[in-house]
């Protein structure tokens, strides 16, 4: 593997990007993620349009939570031993076919052949196919970062493709809310599929070859092995059941077409501005953490940040104002983009190369569908309990969550990140 452009100085902010193949690599997370929020907002809105049901928001989390976590075992145990350019590709290819597919059921030229009682189920069944691309997408992805830059780098690279990943979820969710607002919902879902396009066009720019992983036992073994790796290893489960159990609770993103619809009566522009809030303090919390990096005490900071987040998450359900719950939201994504930090560069050091695609496939079970289950959580509160009483009492149980993991793990959030280090060799 060629891992050698020019000498890079220590404290270079820009370390990672300086390997080609990390550009192509966040560029192509980048495109797909820029699609992949924009339809989240136009499918919620549509959905709830159509339904007026704050449940059937969190369905839509259900239907692509379940096959995700079915399948995400085996999905590692494939990115693993696979091509991983050539398992993108068909990766990809998936999510637009599914695309293509609610961009013609929702089409106005299409009303007189699909009856729109038709239009939900087709959605959701979309979403159920794109959650099993998604089982594959996060081990392909974890697995490929480990080996486009070196292991000294994973903080930097952690940080630069989180940063993407923030900056896409900023302009999709604007753009699909203003382009599905002004334009209507065929215009949005054309934005989409060609952003989806470019994307498995930067697959392209990858190395065709990476190592891999050859299993010498079956699948079920194999699968074991990495299940056993996860749960012997108490900062990375700790890690895994924090963000689970916070994200659970604090699922309360999926009710923000309620907000913007009911409570705040600012449409679908107002719900685009509200979804990228998070995003804007997000990307720029990243930006300020390529200079001041949160890993000198990374579990103590990561438990703070936590606690910033649930605590957000309160005033945001509490506030009558779109402006101040656009800076309750902003606030959010900033306590949540320093958590995902500190969690993506503990898990890419303390993970073997040859199990990155199996690690990855357990984390997407703890976390990567965490949102999804979330959502129906927040949804079947918010029918239970009302919306507002639905997003204070996750908040406060996303604290409540980060209190219990600190009174169980005081030992570790003495730790730096070199003691972190020299647990992974």
């Amino acid at each position: 593997m060629d891992l050698e452009p020019e000498p890079i100085e220590k404290k270079d902010p820009f370390a990672a990007l300086r390997y080609r193949e990390f550009r192509s690599y966040i560029s192509m997370r980048f495109f797909f993620t820029f699609a992949y929020q924009m339809q989240a907002v136009v499918i919620g809105f549509h959905i709830y349009h159509l339904t007026k049901d704050p449940l059937a928001l969190g369905l839509i989390g259900l239907c692509e939570a379940i096959p995700a976590i079915s399948i995400a075992l085996y999905g590692g145990y494939v990115a693993d031993k696979s091509e991983k350019r050539g398992l993108l590709l068909k990766i990809f290819f998936a999510v637009f076919l599914c695309s293509a597919i609610m961009l013609v059921s929702t089409s106005r030229q299409m009303h007189g052949y699909v009856p729109t009682s038709y239009i939900v189920p087709i959605m959701y069944a979309m979403v159920f196919c794109i959650g099993l691309a998604r089982g594959f997408f996060g081990p392909a992805t974890f697995s490929l970062m480990g080996h486009i830059i070196p292991k000294k780098l994973y903080p930097n690279g952690s940080t630069w493709s989180s940063s993407s990943w923030q900056m896409a979820s900023i302009l999709g969710p604007a753009t699909g809310g203003l382009v599905y607002g002004f334009f209507g919902i065929t215009a949005t879902y054309i934005v989409i599929l060609t952003f989806i396009f470019i994307a498995l066009i930067c697959i392209f720019f990858l190395k065709k070859h990476y190592p891999h992983y050859i299993p010498k036992e079956n699948i079920f073994q194999s699968v074991s092995v990495g299940l056993k790796f996860v749960f012997k290893n108490k900062m990375m489960l700790g890690a895994m059941c924090l963000d689970l159990f916070s994200v659970f609770f604090g699922g309360a993103v999926a009710l923000l077409p309620v907000f913007a619809n009911d409570i705040l009566n600012v449409g679908s522009e107002g719900l685009g501005f509200m979804r990228a809030a998070a995003s804007t303090g997000a990307i720029l919390t990243m930006l300020l953490m390529t200079r001041f990096s949160p890993m000198n005490r990374p579990w103590r900071n990561l438990l703070i940040a936590v606690v910033g987040f649930g605590t957000s998450i309160i005033c945001y359900g509490l506030s009558k104002s779109f402006y101040l719950t656009l800076f309750f939201l902003f606030c959010e994504g900033a306590f949540d983009s320093v958590s995902v930090i500190i969690r993506q560069t503990i898990m890419q050091l303390l993970t073997p190369d040859e199990m990155r695609g199996r690690v990855s496939a357990v984390n997407s079970m703890f976390i990567g569908s965490s949102n999804e289950i979330g959502a129906l959580e927040s949804g079947l509160t918010a029918k239970l309990m009302r919306t507002v009483p639905a997003v204070v009492f996750g908040g406060s149980m996303t604290i409540g969550i980060a209190v219990i993991t600190w009174f169980k793990t005081k030992s570790l959030t003495k730790l730096k990140l070199n003691d972190i280090h020299r647990r992974s060799q």
